[in-house]
């Protein structure tokens, strides 16, 4: 796009939200058509008093967000701007004041984007089905009709909203604080990343006394608090695996009870044992829903009408652990507002997904990594041992996480998929977001296919009984999607026994270094490779037993 072109909304207008490179998509002259257009759409019809506005940490930030404020208010609309912000700080805002919001981020996105996520009153989702679609046209239609909203004759005769800031870290901060009782306990030590991102700014107001609240049993550990939009450590996106590193070596080099990784909006959270070992989001899920179940049932409701809501590629375990506390499970598609519409209709409690998103009915439906963090927090400050032992009961299948493939023809490499599933015996199919297949025998294993909706993408996720099932099902169907030569690992799935009795793997440590060890398949056979950096010693396992000699380990490389 040449300098003073009008760009195209279509391209970085998402389902869900905006997402473009600035400023040659997303610049001033954009927002203030975002703005105005947002409180045409959204704002008047609604009946809504005024508009909230927060804005991240890149440099863009503050001079979007004023530019959207700017064209809110010049067709009459009151604009409260509450500056520096979490997402779920702009959702609080949004609950709390009852009025829709928008929020001036990027997520985890580099450095060079920056984006809008809009909401309605009540924090509740605005999509392009629920009006985002409009917006996007009415700011595109400001933007061709006149250089700029401000210009338009027809908002000359229209008395301007106040824009007016507004504090309401502290308020935020009080209103987490009085969900989850943190203030008992035994002290834990915890390390946060926040990965330059605004988990620096809320942080230290909800789990510390920044914001003037009570000291907590908490010994904060800060990893990258300063807050920076250009990300000079490491991406603020804990999906990746390399992100979690700085993390995952600090929590060993300080003996902390856990870690904790926020993206750049701090609105998802991730979680690692005192081992440096990531706990999956989905035995988050499950942990966080058993005690929001305990919680409904002692205000007086009935298991039975309590409900939680997951996606359809969290582990088997999350439904399993609803339905054992009485609870009823309800599983919908992947997406927060495929969630959040469903939390509603079925006035749930909590909703998961193994991307690490949350949502509480107690939060106005919307999604909170930092509530889904205090949950994991009071209910290791509660137990007697470590985090390995508490996940370890919510966590019980091997998982593979997701897998892109770049596929050309996605509904015959589906095809194929499926096919080699049901020659492996009785299978159960459903089509609820993708394709998912679950295995009726021994032992179980299940996957699902979904394709992307914007690139030639296949998504793949499986689950399995144990580690050596999800790896033979995984390159099985992998193979499949990839139209490669079918591999031996498509044979019929057979169940294995696991190298390592469960209570013997939580107990056992590397004899040189004393550093915990994760489970590998070496060139010989599983092993226990040493997790501690510069060491690295490979363990042999002989019949289930660990062999912890270090004459007999294998050396790194």
């Amino acid at each position: 796009m040449t300098s003073g072109e009008i760009p195209d909304l279509t391209e970085f207008v998402k389902a869900y939200d905006v997402r473009g490179l600035v400023p040659e998509q997303l610049n001033a002259s954009v927002a203030r058509a975002l703005g105005r257009a947002f409180a045409e759409i959204i704002a008047i019809p609604d009946g809504a008093a005024a508009v909230v506005v927060g804005h991240d940490m890149r440099p863009s930030s503050p001079e979007l967000s004023a530019a959207f404020a700017e064209g809110a208010a010049t067709v009459g609309v009151d604009v409260v701007v509450i500056g520096l912000a979490s997402t779920d700080q702009l959702y609080y805002a949004s609950g709390a004041l009852d009025v829709p919001g928008a929020m001036f981020t990027a997520s985890h996105n580099p450095a060079q984007y920056n984006g809008i996520k809009l909401c309605r009153a009540g924090a509740r989702p605005v999509g392009q089905d629920t009006g985002l679609a409009e917006v996007r046209d009415r700011a595109q239609a400001l933007l061709g009709a006149v250089g700029s909203p401000a210009e338009d004759p027809a908002a000359q005769d229209i008395n301007p909203g106040s824009v007016t800031r507004r504090d309401v870290l502290g308020e935020y901060a009080a209103f987490l604080r009085s969900l989850v009782d943190l203030s008992s306990g035994r002290p834990l030590r915890v390390v946060v990343d926040a990965g330059n991102g605004m988990a620096g700014h809320t942080v230290p107001a909800v789990l510390g006394t920044g914001a003037g609240l009570p000291s907590l049993p908490l010994e904060i550990i800060p990893l990258y608090f300063e807050l920076d939009g250009t990300f000079p450590n490491h991406e603020a996106n804990p999906l990746e695996p390399e992100n979690l590193r700085d993390l995952q070596r600090a929590v060993l080099e300080h003996v902390a009870d856990l870690g904790l990784a926020f993206d750049g909006d701090a609105d998802r959270c991730f979680v690692v044992d005192e081992r440096g070992e990531p706990v999956s989001p989905s035995a988050v899920t499950a942990l966080v829903a058993s005690r929001e179940i305990a919680k409904a049932v002692q205000a007086g409701a009935a298991p039975g009408d309590v409900r939680i809501v997951h996606n359809v590629i969290t582990s088997k375990a999350v439904a399993e652990i609803v339905s054992e506390a009485g609870a009823v499970p309800v599983r919908t598609r992947v997406g927060h507002s495929f969630i959040k519409a469903e939390m509603a209709t079925a006035a749930a409690v909590f909703g998961g997904e193994h991307s690490a998103h949350y949502y509480f009915r107690d939060f106005w439906f919307a999604d909170t990594g930092m509530l889904a963090a205090m949950h994991v927090l009071a209910a290791l400050a509660e137990a007697t041992g470590p985090l390995s032992g508490l996940a370890a009961a919510y966590q019980r299948y091997a998982a593979s996480g997701e897998i892109n493939s770049t596929v050309t023809d996605r509904a015959a490499a589906t095809e194929r998929a499926l096919a080699w599933a049901r020659s492996q015996g009785p299978v159960e199919v459903d089509t609820l977001d993708g394709t998912t297949v679950r295995y009726l025998a021994e032992p179980m294993w299940w996957f699902n296919v979904r394709a992307s909706n914007t690139e030639p993408l296949l998504r793949l996720n499986v689950e399995a009984a144990d580690e050596p099932t999800m790896a033979q099902v995984r390159d099985a169907v992998l193979a499949l999607l990839r139209q490669t030569e079918e591999p031996a690992a498509a044979a019929p799935v057979v169940a294995s026994a696991p190298a390592l009795d469960p209570w013997l793997r939580e107990i056992v440590r590397c004899p040189v270094c004393k550093a915990a060890l994760r489970d590998e398949d070496g060139p010989t056979g599983p092993e226990l490779v040493c997790t501690a950096p510069g060491c690295g010693l490979a363990y042999p396992i002989d019949a289930g037993i660990p062999v912890l000699l270090p004459d007999l380990a294998r050396r790194p490389g």
